[in-house]
């Protein structure tokens, strides 16, 4: 805490309590809260209201991977996993992902989505499974949390097939890559 700053340790700055609407957020914050979307003035988490937005063709790309041994990988393409297909079900474990962001997410809205692709495939270097996630909609909203989720859940899925062979596996690198449309405009990551 910084001199002047006379809250007790652990109480969130004067714009995050709630019923503090009488005491000035700090400048830092106050910029910052403006830019949060899903924070109103008096530092309440919000659904943003998406009702006066048109709809327009939004679509994003999210990916991540699953590192593990080379033996597990081998099982994993062989189609000889325990459970089953390893990449079939996970691909359509990330499809009901996709579905159901609203649910897992508290704050998202509920979106009719035009297109979910998933796809699982070896990485170049043999560590592992990629996981990349297409997905699309017209609509006031855009769709990076659906890919996101979808991008997650298949992860989550592969290491739940595999887990009786490898339990030292790490989900990583989940990320955003590209979204397009709506009124912030496109996003290319540029290190994919």
């Amino acid at each position: 805490m910084g001199q002047g700053d006379r809250r007790p340790a652990g109480q969130p700055p004067c714009a995050l309590q709630h019923g503090r609407a009488d005491a000035a957020p700090e400048r830092g914050l106050r910029r910052l809260a403006a830019r949060l979307t899903h924070i109103d003035a008096e530092g309440r988490a919000r659904m943003v209201d998406v009702s006066a937005k048109p709809a327009t063709a939004r679509e994003a790309l999210a990916a991540g991977r699953v590192r593990m041994e080379p033996e597990t990988l081998a099982l994993a393409l062989g189609g000889t996993a325990a459970k089953g297909d390893v990449r079939a079900v996970a691909e359509i474990a990330g499809v009901m992902g996709a579905k159901r962001t609203a649910e897992l997410i508290p704050l998202c809205h509920p979106l009719s989505l035009s297109k979910v692709a998933v796809e699982v495939t070896p990485a170049s270097d043999g560590s592992g499974l990629v996981v990349t996630a297409r997905v699309k909609t017209t609509g006031p909203t855009g769709v990076e949390m659906e890919a996101l989720t979808a991008v997650s859940i298949a992860c989550l899925t592969i290491y739940d097939m595999l887990k009786a062979a490898d339990k030292a596996m790490t989900i990583e690198d989940v990320r955003l890559l590209e979204k397009t449309g709506g009124a912030s405009g496109d996003f290319r990551r540029e290190d994919s």
